[in-house]
């Protein structure tokens, strides 16, 4: 796969997740906010945030293995 065709899939993945996920990812990966920042930002406490960026990055591991292997 190429490099392009790599980013497209991983962009359109997050963007398949839930919403919450969604921003925790993008704010930690993109924006390079680290936990205690995007759970002020958030309302929510850091461990919280470390919880939903746990479970966001499951769900894109098991769909990006899935796209691979199908």
């Amino acid at each position: 796969m190429k490099l392009m065709e790599t980013k497209h899939v991983i962009s359109d993945t997050i963007g398949s997740l839930p919403e919450k996920e969604r921003l925790v990812i993008s704010l930690y990966h993109y924006e390079d906010l680290n936990m205690k920042e995007i759970g002020g930002i958030l309302g929510i406490t850091e461990s919280r945030v470390c919880q939903i960026h746990a479970k966001a990055v499951m769900r894109l591991r098991s769909k990006l293995k899935g796209m691979v292997a199908g």
